[in-house]
Formats: C-alpha cells, sequence, structure tokens
C-alpha cells in the first residue's frame, strides 16, 4: 500500500504575508494565530501577515513565524482534507512542525522552544564571523576532505546534505571562503555563499545546543502518533524519550535531508505533502526522487486543490 509524508519547511522560507489569507478564511488557523500571540507575548501574527522582510530575516523571529504558519497550514488542512500521513519530516527547524504534527510537542512548547532557539543561534557567533555556502555538483565525500583541507584550525564542514549535487558548508568566515577556493580550483565552479545571519548546523552551534537542552529539559514530551524521521540520523523515530536528545544534537550536526527523503521512499512512501510556506522541499524531493508525488499546500488555493 503506498504511504504519505508530510513534510515541513525550514528557514528560508518565510515571506510578508504567510498565513494571513488562511486565518482570515478559518477559525482554526486564526486561533493558531493568536495563540501563538499569547505563548510568545507579543504579535507574530502581525508578523507573519505585514512584517518587514529584514524583520522576518531576524533567526528569533523566523523560526516561530514558520512553524506557526506550518502549523496553521496543517491544521486546516487536517480539517477540510482529510489528507492523512504514515511518516512526518522537516528540515532543521521543520522538525520541530513536524513533531507538533506527531503529538510530541503541544504548540505551545514548541513556538517558544523555537523562539529561543533561534536567539541561541544568533547570539553563538558574533554576526560576521561565521557563515554558510552552498556548493554544487560535488559528491559527498569529496566535500568532506575539500572542508577538512580548508579547515586549518577552524570550523568548517557539511551542514546541509540537501539533495544529490547540492550541499551546504557551514563555519568560520575565513575557513568557507577557503573551501570556496578549493572547490573551484578541482572544478566545482558553482560554489556561493548563503545570505545567512550565522553559520548553522556546525560545531560553532555548541553554545547554542547548550542552552537548548536547558529549554528542552523542562518541557514534557507526547506519545507520537506517527514516526518523525529525524534529520540527525534520517531513521524513522516513534519514541517520545528520544525526541528532547536529537533536537539538541540537530543544532551542530548536518541536516541529513537527501538520506531522510531516501529513508521514506524505501519505507514506501510514494506521495510526498509538503506543508507550510514556499515550495523549498518540493523541489529538493523531485531531485532525490523523481518517481514520488509531490504536492504542497501554503494557502487556501492549496487547501482548495487537495479537496478535489
Amino acid at each position: 500500500m503506498s504511504k504519505t509524508a508530510f513534510i515541513f519547511p525550514g528557514q528560508g522560507s518565510q515571506y510578508s504575508g504567510m498565513g494571513k489569507e488562511l486565518a482570515e478564511t478559518f477559525a482554526v488557523a486564526r486561533h493558531l494565530f493568536e495563540e501563538a500571540d499569547d505563548a510568545l507575548g507579543f504579535k507574530l501574527s502581525a508578523l507573519c501577515f505585514s512584517g518587514s522582510d529584514d524583520d522576518l530575516k531576524l533567526t528569533a523571529n523566523t523560526q516561530p513565524a514558520i512553524l506557526t504558519a506550518s502549523i496553521a497550514v496543517l491544521t486546516v488542512a487536517r480539517q477540510e482534507t482529510g489528507l492523512k500521513a504514515d511518516y512526518l519530516a522537516g528540515h532543521s527547524l521543520g522538525e520541530y512542525s513536524a513533531l507538533v504534527c506527531s503529538g510530541a510537542l503541544s504548540f505551545a512548547d514548541a513556538v517558544k522552544t523555537v523562539r529561543a532557539r533561534g536567539t541561541f543561534m544568533q547570539e553563538a557567533v558574533p554576526v560576521g564571523t561565521g557563515t554558510m555556502a552552498a556548493i554544487l555538483g560535488v559528491e559527498r565525500d569529496v566535500l568532506e576532505e575539500i572542508c577538512r583541507e580548508a579547515a586549518e584550525g577552524d570550523v568548517v564542514s557539511p551542514a546541509n546534505y540537501n539533495s544529490p549535487g547540492q550541499i551546504v558548508i557551514a563555519g568560520s568566515v575565513a575557513a568557507v571562503a577557503r573551501a570556496i577556493e578549493i572547490a573551484k580550483s578541482r572544478g566545482f565552479r558553482k560554489a556561493m555563499l548563503l545570505p545567512v545571519s550565522a553559520p548553522f548546523h556546525c560545531a560553532l552551534m555548541k553554545p547554542a545546543a547548550e542552552k537548548l537542552a536547558a529549554v528542552l529539559d523542562a518541557i514534557s514530551y507526547g506519545d507520537m502518533n506517527h514516526p518523525v524521521v529525524s534529520n540527525v540520523e534520517a531513521t524513522a523515530n516513534g519514541d517520545r524519550s528520544r525526541v528532547r536528545d536529537l533536537l539538541v544534537s540537530q543544532v551542530c550536526a548536518p541536516v541529513l535531508w537527501e538520506q531522510s527523503v531516501v529513508t521514506m521512499t524505501n519505507l514506501g512512501v510514494s506521495k510526498f505533502v509538503e506543508l507550510g510556506p514556499g515550495k523549498v522541499l518540493s523541489g529538493l524531493v523531485k531531485r532525490i526522487a523523481k518517481e514520488v508525488e509531490i504536492g504542497s499546500i501554503e494557502d487556501c488555493a492549496g487547501i482548495k486543490a487537495a479537496t478535489t
């Protein structure tokens, strides 16, 4: 029997206006944004519906905004479409959305946690000292070797294994620049710095992981109604007692997105539905698993298409 996976976007998918139409149309979405406002003590809804790009780009804002917009889509989709999932996954921040969907995290706990996570990640490295870059067309083992050569005592390592031939690296500005030069010298010309505010998913994030651990210690975790394929291991986890440690590890570990999609197809998933702003993950899945069906829902048009 064919299976379905819900997948949830991470940082970079945000845009001003996300969730606004859903909140105006569906009471369940409106109530969800109100719950986020109450949990955080400020109008996250206003930030999502009409915030400036600069404000939305701040990591401490981006993370709760995308999570809330994604769960609003999920809540409406559950009410209106009858879509059901067998497996769940999310890219970096998106893993929190997947865990809310699974029942492991309450929405209020998740939105407060990712607000803190964004703050901790931003504070972990002084602005301008760390960066990330996408290197295209290079094999995993070759890029790992390039990073080792480029490090020279600094930090640089793969941060996101996004799809075949698309890997993102993170680390100190100097080491990332050296890695780009080495890659270009070996014929990998498509290497570009990313417009990010911090070097996520590398060893420089250790201070953030330690602070996040304390926040996650204070949360109670619910039984999981669906397994979540974790970024850290790219395996399906249905054990709520493992969630905390996987989320702490995720801060410094690379996101194994390509491997996670392969895991789900091996488990029988033939349909992926991206829930939340943008279609970044749909594009990545298309490159990883060409034979699967891919859909995305982010607004009323997407809800309508899923019900017909």
